[in-house]
C-alpha cells in the first residue's frame, strides 16, 4: 500500500485553509494545516511533507520569515515552496519570493486548477523520490548481505532514473532557452531569478548523476545535497 504525500499548509485565516482543502482534496493525499510560521515550524521538525502552501500576509512571523528558517534547516531545506499572497507590489515583490527560496508565487484570487495541477506534480516527484530511496535501500542490503545485487530488483530503480533524468533535462532545455532570451537589458529581477534556476537545476543534476550505476567508488547511493 502506497503512503499518501503530505501537504502543508500554512495561512493564519481558517476560511483560506477550508478553500485549499477543498481545491487540492482530490489529489487524495494528506492535507496538514497550519495557522502561523510558529505552528508550520513545529510541524516540519516530526513530518516529512512533498510540498508547503505558504501565505505571505500572516500576523507575527510572516510567509518570507518562516520560509528562511525552512531552508536553513538541513531537514526542511529541498521542500518546494509555493508562495499565496493576496497582494501585488511588482516583480521586486515577486523576485522577494524566489529569493526566499520558493519555486512558485501565486497571486490570489488564483485557479483552483492551476494551483492543484501545480501541486500534484511536486506531491508525485516526490512520490518518485520516495521509491527510489526505498529501491536504494533494498539493493543497499542485497549488496551487504550477498556482495551482489538482484538484477530484477535493480531493473526498476533504473527506469525511475532514467524518467527522473528525462523529465529534469527537458526543465533543463526550457531553461537554457529562457537565460538565451535574457541579455543585459533584462530586468534584473528576472536575470537574477534565471540565475538561481539554473544553480538548482545543476545541483539536482549532479545529485541524479550520483545515482547512477558506478557514479563513485564505495560512495551511498543517496548523497546529500547542500
Amino acid at each position: 500500500m502506497v503512503q499518501k504525500a503530505k501537504i502543508l499548509l500554512v495561512d493564519d485565516r481558517p476560511e483560506n485553509l477550508l478553500a485549499l482543502e477543498a481545491i487540492l482534496s482530490a489529489l487524495d493525499q494528506t492535507l496538514v494545516r497550519a495557522s502561523s510560521g510558529e505552528e508550520a515550524l513545529k510541524a516540519l521538525l516530526t513530518d516529512d511533507f512533498a510540498v508547503i502552501l505558504l501565505d505571505v500576509q500572516m500576523p507575527g512571523m510572516d510567509g518570507f520569515e518562516t520560509a528562511a528558517h525552512i531552508k536553513r534547516r538541513e531537514r526542511t531545506r529541498d521542500i518546494p515552496i509555493i508562495f499565496l499572497t493576496a497582494i501585488n507590489h511588482g516583480p521586486h515583490h515577486t523576485f522577494r519570493g524566489y529569493a526566499a527560496g520558493a519555486v512558485d508565487y501565486i497571486s490570489k484570487p488564483f485557479d483552483p486548477w492551476v494551483l492543484r495541477a501545480k501541486v500534484s506534480v511536486f506531491v508525485e516527484l516526490y512520490m518518485k523520490n520516495c521509491q527510489l530511496r526505498e529501491q536504494a535501500a533494498l539493493l543497499r542490503l542485497q549488496l551487504e548481505g550477498n556482495g551482489r545485487p538482484d538484477p530484477e530488483a535493480a531493473k526498476e530503480p533504473a527506469g525511475l532514473l532514467a524518467e527522473l533524468s528525462a523529465r529534469l533535462a527537458a526543465v533543463e532545455e526550457q531553461a537554457e532557452a529562457l537565460s538565451k532570451q535574457l541579455d543585459d537589458s533584462a530586468d534584473a529581477a528576472a536575470v537574477a531569478t534565471a540565475a538561481h534556476l539554473e544553480r538548482k537545476l545543476t545541483g539536482l543534476r549532479r545529485a541524479l548523476d550520483a545515482l547512477e550505476p558506478g557514479a563513485g567508488s564505495g560512495a551511498s547511493p543517496l548523497p546529500s545535497q547542500s
